[in-house]
Protein backbone atom coordinates (compact mmCIF):
# COMPACT_ATOMS: atom_id res chain seq x y z
CA UNK A 1 0.00 0.00 0.00
CA UNK A 2 2.80 2.40 0.58
CA UNK A 3 4.53 1.68 -2.52
CA UNK A 4 1.25 2.16 -4.75
CA UNK A 5 0.91 5.64 -2.69
CA UNK A 6 4.28 6.79 -3.17
CA UNK A 7 4.16 5.88 -7.17
CA UNK A 8 0.84 7.70 -7.17
CA UNK A 9 2.36 10.67 -5.23
CA UNK A 10 5.19 10.88 -7.85
CA UNK A 11 2.53 10.41 -10.54
CA UNK A 12 0.57 13.62 -9.87
CA UNK A 13 3.60 15.60 -9.10
CA UNK A 14 4.90 14.49 -12.63
CA UNK A 15 1.75 15.55 -14.07
CA UNK A 16 2.15 18.87 -12.44
CA UNK A 17 5.70 19.68 -13.54
CA UNK A 18 4.40 18.71 -16.85
CA UNK A 19 1.26 20.83 -17.44
CA UNK A 20 3.25 24.24 -15.37
CA UNK A 21 6.58 23.36 -16.29
CA UNK A 22 7.98 20.58 -18.95
CA UNK A 23 5.41 21.43 -21.78
CA UNK A 24 5.76 25.67 -21.03
CA UNK A 25 8.12 27.93 -23.76
CA UNK A 26 10.78 30.06 -22.69
CA UNK A 27 9.38 33.07 -24.32
CA UNK A 28 10.32 36.56 -22.85
CA UNK A 29 6.48 36.90 -22.08
CA UNK A 30 7.17 35.19 -18.94
CA UNK A 31 9.47 37.85 -17.82
CA UNK A 32 6.90 40.48 -18.24
CA UNK A 33 4.48 38.29 -16.23
CA UNK A 34 7.11 38.20 -14.24
CA UNK A 35 7.99 42.18 -13.57
CA UNK A 36 3.74 42.19 -13.44
CA UNK A 37 3.94 39.88 -10.60
CA UNK A 38 6.17 41.81 -8.74
CA UNK A 39 4.87 45.10 -8.70
CA UNK A 40 1.06 43.27 -7.79
CA UNK A 41 3.23 41.77 -4.47
CA UNK A 42 3.92 45.13 -3.40
CA UNK A 43 0.87 47.06 -3.90
CA UNK A 44 -1.41 43.91 -2.61
CA UNK A 45 0.40 43.39 0.23
CA UNK A 46 0.90 47.14 1.20
CA UNK A 47 -2.52 48.17 0.49
CA UNK A 48 -4.54 45.17 2.04
CA UNK A 49 -1.93 45.63 5.26
CA UNK A 50 -3.32 49.17 5.60
CA UNK A 51 -6.96 47.89 5.09
CA UNK A 52 -6.86 45.31 7.76
CA UNK A 53 -5.16 47.95 10.59
CA UNK A 54 -8.00 50.39 9.34
CA UNK A 55 -11.14 47.71 9.52
CA UNK A 56 -9.12 46.92 13.30
CA UNK A 57 -10.03 50.82 14.22
CA UNK A 58 -13.01 51.23 12.27
CA UNK A 59 -16.00 50.59 14.98
CA UNK A 60 -19.50 51.55 12.59
CA UNK A 61 -19.67 48.30 11.03
CA UNK A 62 -21.37 45.71 12.01
CA UNK A 63 -19.20 43.25 13.43
CA UNK A 64 -20.37 40.11 11.87
CA UNK A 65 -19.50 42.62 8.20
CA UNK A 66 -16.36 43.92 9.25
CA UNK A 67 -15.46 40.22 9.52
CA UNK A 68 -16.06 39.56 6.19
CA UNK A 69 -14.34 42.52 5.20
CA UNK A 70 -11.69 41.30 7.40
CA UNK A 71 -11.35 37.46 5.67
CA UNK A 72 -11.54 39.53 2.02
CA UNK A 73 -8.51 41.44 3.07
CA UNK A 74 -6.75 38.21 4.41
CA UNK A 75 -6.93 36.44 0.95
CA UNK A 76 -5.74 39.47 -0.83
CA UNK A 77 -3.23 40.29 1.22
CA UNK A 78 -2.40 35.94 1.29
CA UNK A 79 -1.94 36.76 -2.70
CA UNK A 80 0.75 39.39 -2.04
CA UNK A 81 2.30 37.58 0.18
CA UNK A 82 2.57 33.98 -1.11
CA UNK A 83 0.60 33.52 -4.91
CA UNK A 84 2.24 36.16 -6.35
CA UNK A 85 5.87 35.76 -5.01
CA UNK A 86 6.00 32.49 -5.98
CA UNK A 87 4.59 32.83 -9.36
CA UNK A 88 7.46 35.55 -10.20
CA UNK A 89 10.04 33.21 -9.41
CA UNK A 90 7.88 30.44 -11.32
CA UNK A 91 8.21 32.49 -14.18
CA UNK A 92 11.41 33.97 -13.91
CA UNK A 93 12.57 30.21 -14.36
CA UNK A 94 10.59 29.73 -17.37
CA UNK A 95 12.64 32.67 -18.95
CA UNK A 96 15.75 30.82 -18.18
CA UNK A 97 14.85 27.63 -19.70
CA UNK A 98 14.59 25.83 -16.25
CA UNK A 99 11.84 23.35 -16.28
CA UNK A 100 13.15 20.43 -15.06
CA UNK A 101 14.38 21.50 -11.49
CA UNK A 102 12.62 20.67 -8.45
CA UNK A 103 12.19 24.16 -7.86
CA UNK A 104 10.06 24.74 -10.85
CA UNK A 105 7.51 22.24 -9.68
CA UNK A 106 7.66 23.60 -6.39
CA UNK A 107 6.86 26.71 -6.86
CA UNK A 108 4.20 25.38 -9.46
CA UNK A 109 2.12 23.21 -6.81
CA UNK A 110 2.53 26.09 -3.98
CA UNK A 111 1.05 28.16 -7.26
CA UNK A 112 -1.74 26.11 -7.58
CA UNK A 113 -2.55 25.19 -4.01
CA UNK A 114 -2.81 29.21 -3.33
CA UNK A 115 -4.78 30.19 -6.03
CA UNK A 116 -7.38 27.28 -5.96
CA UNK A 117 -7.64 27.74 -1.70
CA UNK A 118 -7.61 32.17 -2.39
CA UNK A 119 -9.84 32.50 -4.83
CA UNK A 120 -12.10 30.06 -3.31
CA UNK A 121 -12.18 32.09 -0.73
CA UNK A 122 -12.49 35.48 -2.18
CA UNK A 123 -15.36 34.42 -4.19
CA UNK A 124 -17.21 32.27 -1.17
CA UNK A 125 -16.77 35.67 1.07
CA UNK A 126 -18.01 37.72 -1.37
CA UNK A 127 -20.73 35.68 -1.94
CA UNK A 128 -21.76 35.76 1.53
CA UNK A 129 -21.68 39.57 1.57
CA UNK A 130 -23.74 39.78 -0.99
CA UNK A 131 -26.56 37.28 1.26
CA UNK A 132 -25.60 39.36 3.86
CA UNK A 133 -26.43 42.66 2.49
CA UNK A 134 -29.89 40.81 1.55
CA UNK A 135 -30.49 39.34 4.45
CA UNK A 136 -30.28 42.84 6.53
CA UNK A 137 -32.88 44.57 4.30
CA UNK A 138 -35.33 41.63 4.26
CA UNK A 139 -34.96 40.37 8.11
CA UNK A 140 -34.84 44.14 10.04
CA UNK A 141 -34.78 43.96 12.85
CA UNK A 142 -34.73 40.47 13.53
CA UNK A 143 -31.19 40.35 11.16
CA UNK A 144 -28.51 41.38 14.25
CA UNK A 145 -30.27 38.09 15.73
CA UNK A 146 -29.95 35.84 13.03
CA UNK A 147 -26.41 36.79 12.01
CA UNK A 148 -24.08 36.72 14.66
CA UNK A 149 -20.64 36.99 14.84
CA UNK A 150 -20.19 33.63 16.01
CA UNK A 151 -22.06 32.42 13.42
CA UNK A 152 -20.17 34.39 10.94
CA UNK A 153 -17.00 32.94 12.19
CA UNK A 154 -18.15 29.35 11.86
CA UNK A 155 -18.61 30.24 8.31
CA UNK A 156 -15.09 31.75 7.50
CA UNK A 157 -13.74 28.95 9.32
CA UNK A 158 -15.89 26.64 7.17
CA UNK A 159 -14.50 28.14 3.74
CA UNK A 160 -10.67 27.90 4.19
CA UNK A 161 -11.20 23.89 5.58
CA UNK A 162 -13.43 23.55 2.27
CA UNK A 163 -10.99 25.62 -0.15
CA UNK A 164 -8.13 24.14 0.91
CA UNK A 165 -9.19 20.71 0.91
CA UNK A 166 -10.07 21.45 -3.02
CA UNK A 167 -6.85 22.46 -3.48
CA UNK A 168 -5.25 19.74 -2.26
CA UNK A 169 -7.39 17.76 -4.00
CA UNK A 170 -6.25 19.33 -7.63
CA UNK A 171 -2.99 18.47 -6.78
CA UNK A 172 -4.25 15.03 -7.23
CA UNK A 173 -6.61 15.28 -9.92
CA UNK A 174 -5.73 18.59 -11.64
CA UNK A 175 -9.06 18.09 -14.79
CA UNK A 176 -10.88 17.84 -11.61
CA UNK A 177 -9.51 21.55 -10.21
CA UNK A 178 -10.67 23.51 -13.40
CA UNK A 179 -13.93 22.02 -13.49
CA UNK A 180 -14.04 22.92 -9.59
CA UNK A 181 -12.93 26.50 -10.01
CA UNK A 182 -15.42 26.94 -13.20
CA UNK A 183 -18.29 25.79 -11.01
CA UNK A 184 -17.52 27.79 -7.88
CA UNK A 185 -17.14 30.86 -10.17
CA UNK A 186 -20.34 30.56 -12.12
CA UNK A 187 -22.49 29.74 -9.12
CA UNK A 188 -20.77 32.25 -7.03
CA UNK A 189 -21.47 35.14 -9.81
CA UNK A 190 -25.29 33.69 -10.60
CA UNK A 191 -25.89 33.90 -7.00
CA UNK A 192 -24.62 37.54 -6.09
CA UNK A 193 -26.47 38.72 -8.87
CA UNK A 194 -29.57 37.84 -8.20
CA UNK A 195 -28.78 38.47 -4.49
CA UNK A 196 -28.14 42.15 -5.44
CA UNK A 197 -31.56 42.43 -7.97
CA UNK A 198 -33.17 41.71 -5.37
CA UNK A 199 -31.63 44.18 -3.49
CA UNK A 200 -32.18 47.12 -5.98
CA UNK A 201 -36.22 46.19 -6.52
CA UNK A 202 -36.36 45.85 -2.77
CA UNK A 203 -35.14 49.23 -2.27
CA UNK A 204 -36.87 50.74 -4.96
CA UNK A 205 -39.98 49.50 -3.44
CA UNK A 206 -39.08 50.56 -0.23
CA UNK A 207 -38.27 54.24 -1.81
CA UNK A 208 -41.52 54.63 -3.04
CA UNK A 209 -42.74 53.88 0.19
CA UNK A 210 -41.11 56.23 1.64
CA UNK A 211 -41.87 58.83 -0.32
CA UNK A 212 -45.49 58.05 0.22
CA UNK A 213 -45.11 58.36 4.17
CA UNK A 214 -42.92 61.69 4.41
CA UNK A 215 -46.16 63.18 5.40
CA UNK A 216 -47.27 60.93 8.50
CA UNK A 217 -45.85 61.49 11.65
CA UNK A 218 -42.55 59.59 12.14
CA UNK A 219 -42.29 59.02 8.41
CA UNK A 220 -38.85 60.87 7.91
CA UNK A 221 -36.63 58.22 9.73
CA UNK A 222 -37.46 55.73 7.18
CA UNK A 223 -35.62 57.38 4.06
CA UNK A 224 -32.32 58.12 6.64
CA UNK A 225 -32.21 53.87 6.86
CA UNK A 226 -32.15 53.10 2.89
CA UNK A 227 -29.66 56.28 2.48
CA UNK A 228 -27.25 54.49 4.85
CA UNK A 229 -28.27 51.07 3.84
CA UNK A 230 -27.69 52.04 -0.10
CA UNK A 231 -24.45 52.91 1.04
CA UNK A 232 -23.33 49.66 2.19
CA UNK A 233 -25.01 47.76 -0.43
CA UNK A 234 -23.35 50.53 -2.93
CA UNK A 235 -19.60 49.62 -1.18
CA UNK A 236 -20.39 45.96 -1.84
CA UNK A 237 -21.16 46.24 -5.73
CA UNK A 238 -18.63 47.57 -6.94
CA UNK A 239 -16.76 45.03 -4.56
CA UNK A 240 -18.50 42.60 -6.65
CA UNK A 241 -18.28 43.94 -10.21
CA UNK A 242 -14.29 44.41 -9.96
CA UNK A 243 -14.58 40.73 -9.02
CA UNK A 244 -16.67 39.72 -12.13
CA UNK A 245 -14.06 41.81 -14.20
CA UNK A 246 -11.16 40.08 -13.08
CA UNK A 247 -12.35 36.09 -12.57
CA UNK A 248 -14.99 35.79 -15.78
CA UNK A 249 -12.34 35.79 -18.09
CA UNK A 250 -10.09 33.06 -15.80
CA UNK A 251 -13.26 31.03 -16.28
CA UNK A 252 -14.50 31.37 -19.80
CA UNK A 253 -10.49 30.59 -20.28
CA UNK A 254 -10.80 27.32 -18.32
CA UNK A 255 -13.76 26.17 -19.66
CA UNK A 256 -12.20 26.75 -23.61
CA UNK A 257 -8.96 24.62 -22.27
CA UNK A 258 -11.26 22.09 -20.90
CA UNK A 259 -12.99 21.62 -23.99
CA UNK A 260 -10.24 22.28 -26.33
CA UNK A 261 -7.10 21.17 -24.89
CA UNK A 262 -3.96 23.73 -24.15
CA UNK A 263 -1.59 25.05 -26.36
CA UNK A 264 1.39 27.60 -26.17
CA UNK A 265 -0.95 30.83 -27.04
CA UNK A 266 -3.80 29.48 -24.64
CA UNK A 267 -0.99 28.74 -22.10
CA UNK A 268 -0.20 32.53 -22.16
CA UNK A 269 -3.76 33.49 -22.30
CA UNK A 270 -4.60 31.48 -19.22
CA UNK A 271 -1.14 33.33 -17.42
CA UNK A 272 -2.60 36.22 -18.05
CA UNK A 273 -5.94 35.65 -17.13
CA UNK A 274 -4.16 34.82 -13.83
CA UNK A 275 -2.73 38.31 -13.56
CA UNK A 276 -6.16 39.21 -14.14
CA UNK A 277 -7.05 37.43 -10.87
CA UNK A 278 -4.32 38.89 -9.41
CA UNK A 279 -5.36 42.63 -9.77
CA UNK A 280 -8.15 42.25 -7.80
CA UNK A 281 -6.06 42.24 -4.27
CA UNK A 282 -4.84 45.46 -5.30
CA UNK A 283 -8.11 47.18 -6.60
CA UNK A 284 -10.31 45.98 -3.50
CA UNK A 285 -8.24 48.25 -1.13
CA UNK A 286 -8.90 51.15 -3.48
CA UNK A 287 -12.72 50.42 -3.71
CA UNK A 288 -12.45 50.66 0.30
CA UNK A 289 -11.06 53.36 0.51
CA UNK A 290 -13.49 55.28 -2.03
CA UNK A 291 -16.44 53.57 -0.59
CA UNK A 292 -15.90 53.49 2.87
CA UNK A 293 -15.16 56.94 4.36
CA UNK A 294 -14.44 55.62 7.66
CA UNK A 295 -11.68 53.40 6.36
CA UNK A 296 -9.69 56.13 4.06
CA UNK A 297 -9.94 58.36 7.09
CA UNK A 298 -8.12 55.52 9.33
CA UNK A 299 -6.18 54.60 6.28
CA UNK A 300 -5.26 58.67 5.87
CA UNK A 301 -4.56 58.31 9.95
CA UNK A 302 -1.99 54.75 9.74
CA UNK A 303 0.17 56.19 6.48
CA UNK A 304 0.91 59.85 8.75
CA UNK A 305 1.72 58.08 11.94
CA UNK A 306 4.24 55.69 9.58
CA UNK A 307 5.66 59.09 8.03
CA UNK A 308 6.27 60.66 11.46
CA UNK A 309 7.69 57.65 12.75
CA UNK A 310 10.01 57.34 9.88
CA UNK A 311 11.22 60.74 9.90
Amino acid sequence: MTMENSSSIEEHKQTIQFLFCAVRSSGKHWYFFSAIYVVLTITATLGNTLILIALHKESSLHPPSKLLYRCLAITDLSVGLILQPSNALHNALLVKGHHSTKLCLSLAMIGVVSFTTLSAVSLLTMTTISVDRLLALLLGLRYRQIVTLRRVRALVALFWIVSLGFAVATIWEFPLGKRYNFTLISLCILISSLCYFKNFFTLRQNQIQAQQQQGQPNGGGIPFNIARYQKTVATAIWVEVTLIACYLPYAIVVAVITTHGSSPFLDAIWELTVVLVSLNSSLNPLLYCWKIKTVKQEVKNSIRQFLCLSN
